[in-house]
């Protein structure tokens, strides 16, 4: 592992008598991609938000090791674009809060609408754009601050089976060209061991049941018979047995 970014000890939150997150232990290190693996109602999405800074702990400590500081940008399972602003004015909307203004660069969000492939698309509303169209330009929005890491709640579950694996291939390649550091939560395994570099599984009662390092990840072609994948996919079972629910394999 390299250098850790950010580092939860002992993290626990709570919503009224419910307990999301009990005594979980999680680092995120510099230039990884982090996925957070488990079913629904595990914490995943209460976990992302703690990263961002958006959710107050219990209990516990998010620290900075580093010293680097460790600024974050969320991507959330919808694009939610503002319909009125053309993308090239999505892109940009960071820039005009104050928090953002030390980081935002207006030539940083126009190089990420062509690295994105979405400069032909620049001048067109939300209403005009796919849903994979969209998410992307919700990712280059997310970029255009300036993030240390990228934090990503299950961006693709609305989507379509082959938008889906286009942009999983796409995500892999520009974080690996960029050296992004990402977090993204998921309930599906084969998502997690495609992007994974490393991948955490939750327990369901708060905590993590493993991690595991993914150095070589697969072609979608090569999941079926990635030897992680079987592993993942029973610690999934162990966990959802009782729910009576089955686990997300590929989708």
């Amino acid at each position: 592992m390299g250098t850790v970014a950010l580092h939860l000890s002992g993290a626990v939150k709570r919503y009224g008598d419910r307990v999301v997150l009990d005594g979980l232990d999680l680092d995120v290190a510099r230039d990884e991609r982090l996925v957070v693996l488990g079913p629904s109602g595990s914490g995943k999405s209460t976990l992302l938000r703690v990263l961002a800074g958006l959710e107050v702990l219990d209990a516990g400590e998010l620290s900075r090791p580093d010293g680097q500081g460790a600024a974050t940008a969320t991507v959330f399972q919808q694009p939610l674009l503002l319909p009125w602003l053309d993308v090239a004015a999505n892109v940009r909307l960071g820039g005009r809060y104050r928090a953002n203004r030390d980081r935002f660069s207006d030539v940083r969000a126009g190089e990420l609408l062509e690295l994105f492939g979405l400069a032909d698309l620049a001048g067109s509303l939300p209403a005009q754009l796919s849903g994979g169209q969209a998410q992307r330009v919700a990712i280059a929005r997310a970029m255009a601050v300036g993030p240390d890491i990228l934090l990503l709640d299950e961006p693709f579950s609305a989507l379509d089976p082959a938008t889906r694996q286009h942009l999983r291939a796409w995500l892999r390649d520009t974080a690996t060209r960029l050296r992004l550091t990402i977090v993204l939560v998921t309930h599906d395994v084969d998502e997690a061991v495609y992007l994974g570099s490393t991948i955490t599984a939750l327990d369901g009662a708060g905590a993590t049941a493993g991690s595991w390092a993914n150095p070589t990840t697969p072609e979608h072609d090569d999941l079926v018979a990635h030897p992680l994948r079987a592993e993942l996919l029973a610690s999934y079972r162990s966990q959802v047995g009782a729910r009576g629910t089955a686990p997300a394999a590929a989708g």
